[in-house]
């Protein structure tokens, strides 16, 4: 589950991650007020579920209250990237002059079974492309699953990426953000950019978080913050289904009985020249109904051409299986 910017950094807050004051808006005359109240000078940022928002003009400084008006009129509406601008993040300017930006994040890292850590002091660019141009501009820590991150791994790991300011202080933020990561279960933290003003006080200037969607049940004060129309219709109704299904820009669609034997079955489809259409789970026991509306989803996507079926009968009836499919066609 993806996190607009100002909900992450409301989880951040909660961990005692210093985030500049802001406050979101729905109208530009909600846009000019906020920056009233504030008297001083605003970023209006739009708020919708992908990157690149400040490339696309979705990012825009307001010296005044009627240019935040102004920004927040030209901002709503907006087309990012296929989905539309509906509320914007009115929050405090930083003078980007006194202080310098780095990058900080968290990535559950499937190679070495925990979190990584990653910092850079190329922060306010897109992390993929100083991957690429400068991958030794970016510093990597596996974090202890139990003890988290510690204040001497965080002070070590600042130094050894060249950060400057209060060491003591960044590497305060960095264990704030690893604990706000662990313990709201996110797959994804991360600042970018980590603001460090000419005091060397850190400031998270912009926030991305996702929240694993298994773990969201234990979550209850988070589970609102999704927002059904960032999420294609399909997931939408295989999630109320309590179906594991994730679409995929092919044109076979394929069901299984267990994780391990779909992923098998898109590896299979795709060593034969196939491109699969969608991974989706049913569980093991599945039922004649459960079937019926699994295949009944998938033939929902336009894209489907036909579908592979892959069932491991140890777990599931043959003629369950066979029973939903055929009223599922009929």
């Amino acid at each position: 589950m993806k996190l607009h910017e100002y909900q992450g950094k409301e989880v951040l807050r909660r961990f005692g991650v210093a985030i500049q004051d802001g406050e979101i808006a729905y109208t530009p005359d909600e846009a000019r007020n906020i920056a009233l109240k504030y008297g001083q000078a605003v970023v209006v940022k739009a708020q919708v579920h992908v990157g690149g928002r400040g490339k696309a003009g979705g990012v825009k400084f307001s010296a005044t209250p009627d240019a935040a008006f102004e920004n927040a009129q030209k901002i709503l509406g907006m087309d990012i990237k296929g989905l539309t601008v509906k509320k914007v993040l009115v929050t405090k300017a930083v003078d980007l002059d006194k202080g310098v930006e780095y990058y900080v994040g968290l990535i559950v890292d499937r190679n070495v079974q925990s979190y990584t850590l990653m910092v850079s002091k190329e922060g306010g660019m897109e992390i993929e492309e100083v991957a690429v141009d400068t991958p030794d501009a970016i510093i990597r820590h596996t974090v202890d699953p139990i003890a988290g991150l510690r204040p001497f791994e965080a002070r070590a790991i600042a130094l050894k990426a060249g950060l400057k300011g209060n060491l003591n202080k960044i590497a305060d933020m960095m264990v704030r953000l690893s604990k706000a990561c662990i313990e709201s279960d996110a797959v994804l933290a991360e600042i970018n950019p980590l603001f460090v003003d000419e005091n060397g006080n850190p400031l998270a200037l912009d926030a991305k978080v996702e929240i694993d969607d298994n773990a969201i049940y234990r979550h209850p004060d988070l589970s609102h913050y999704r927002e059904l129309e960032a999420e294609h219709p399909l997931e939408v109704e295989a999630s109320n289904y309590g179906f594991a299904y994730v679409k995929l820009d092919g044109y076979i669609g394929v069901i299984g009985n267990g994780a391990g034997i779909v992923m098998t079955s898109l590896d299979v489809v795709n060593r034969v020249g196939g491109k699969p259409a969608n991974f989706l789970d049913i569980g093991g026991g599945a039922k004649a109904e459960v079937v019926y509306n699994a295949v009944k989803l998938v033939l929902k996507d336009p894209d489907v051409k036909g579908i592979l079926i892959n069932i491991f009968g140890g777990i599931t009836r043959a003629d369950e299986v066979a029973k939903g499919v055929i009223r599922a066609l009929e």
